[in-house]
């Protein structure tokens, strides 16, 4: 069937229960009755603009009964068509860019690991949620990915100066949907200072920050992102920081 005809008129987005309609048979959702501006109720279709005042029972069964395939590959889940635009943007299958700004590729975070580790020189390495991950980063160029194997999720992890002779700061984005409401994740980051030094008294101050999520990493604006400033002393002459990352996992 053309899901059109499950459209409101007035506003053009799925039709929610509850439904009404003008004695002239013209459809409404409940927002646009209340929202109409004017003279609110009245159907602009009808010469006489009569109100949107009858409830439309048989098509709030027709839409609440009514479910399509969410169009991700690989979901598979059927959810109602008047919440299929809300399960989409939460969807974990939601195709994402590739975070190198050369690329054009999009894919769900899956895909994208296969992607990336095919296609690109970036780095790639497996976590697990609450351990900690020792790397060497390259200076000149600090990004890679970091793919949890518990549920699939993918991290960039991006480093680079904010402003010309800044500090070089390094900073987390979980690759989703970023209006997936959960889980969400922390980030712990540290580096370690050059080798010989006693342990313990090098380690730069640990920073936690909360991941933010986006569905195009290498788009984010900064302004949303907690960065973690790697100390000047562990650069001086060095091609890669020693750095520690942990990622929580939050489900509450």
């Amino acid at each position: 069937m053309d899901l059109t005809v499950l459209h409101c008129p007035l506003c053009l987005r799925p039709l929610t229960p509850p439904v009404y309609e003008c004695k002239g048979g013209h459809l409404a959702c409940a927002d646009c009755r209340v929202e109409r501006p004017g003279n609110q109720w009245q159907c602009q279709k009808c010469e006489r603009g009569v109100g949107f005042d009858v409830r439309n029972t048989p098509m709030d069964t027709v839409i609440s009964s009514l479910r399509v395939e969410c169009p991700h590959e690989g979901c598979g889940l059927y959810v109602s068509y008047h919440k299929l635009a809300d399960h989409q943007s939460v969807c974990p299958l939601v195709p994402c860019k590739c975070p190198l700004p050369v690329c054009g590729y999009e894919g769900p975070p899956l895909a994208l690991y296969h992607h990336i580790s095919n296609a690109h020189p970036m780095p790639v390495h497996r976590i697990q949620y609450g351990k900690v991950l020792q790397l060497q980063v390259p200076l000149s160029e600090p990004r890679l990915l970091l793919f949890a194997d518990e549920d699939g999720r993918a991290f960039f992890l991006v480093g680079g100066m904010l402003d010309i002779g800044a500090p070089i700061t390094m900073s987390v984005v979980c690759i989703r949907a970023g209006a997936s409401p959960l889980p969400h994740y922390v980030a712990k980051l540290w580096a370690n200072g050059p080798p010989g030094e006693p342990k313990g008294t090098t380690d730069a101050v640990k920073v936690e920050m909360e991941v933010t999520s986006s569905k195009d990493p290498g788009d984010v604006d900064v302004q949303e992102l907690t960065f973690f400033t790697v100390p000047p002393k562990l650069l001086v002459g060095a091609k890669l920081v020693s750095l520690h990352i942990q990622i929580d996992k939050l489900t509450s």
